[in-house]
């Protein structure tokens, strides 16, 4: 499985939002996950259009989750940073048992992303989900 900088950028940038108790302003996620500040912006852009987050502009203003961290799993974070899988070009010949293997990798991954919450990652605490591996 390959993960794109845009999708670690924007699992830094929600799990900031599930840690934190309040609305965050781009500037302090961007900061505190070391997000290039405009790449920062356009990930936030995406999360939110996607539903995932919410925000308010102002003084008091700031990026916040659009559910409870429980409720947000890490595979909805990576639909929308990698969008939907793609068909991979059929296996020839002799490879052609690779095509269920290949679908059965994906599955898999679907699976645990899906199972793992924000909620878990920050309860975490910097240590191994290896509960859920």
């Amino acid at each position: 499985m390959r993960i794109s900088a845009r999708t670690q950028y924007a699992l830094g940038a929600i799990l900031a939002l599930a840690a934190s108790d309040g609305p965050v302003p781009a500037e302090r996620i961007a900061e505190s996950q070391d997000i290039p500040r405009r790449f920062c912006d356009n990930i936030l852009l995406q999360l939110r259009r996607a539903g995932l987050i919410h925000s308010q502009c102002g003084p008091d203003g700031g990026y916040w989750l659009a559910r409870p961290p429980a409720e947000i799993a890490l595979a909805d974070v990576v639909r929308v940073t990698e969008g939907a899988e793609q068909a991979t070009r059929p296996f020839p010949k002799a490879a052609a048992p690779l095509a269920e293997l290949w679908a059965r990798m994906r599955r898999q991954e679907d699976a645990l992303l899906s199972e793992i919450t924000l909620a878990d990652v920050v309860a975490s605490g910097g240590r191994p989900l290896q509960e859920r591996l």
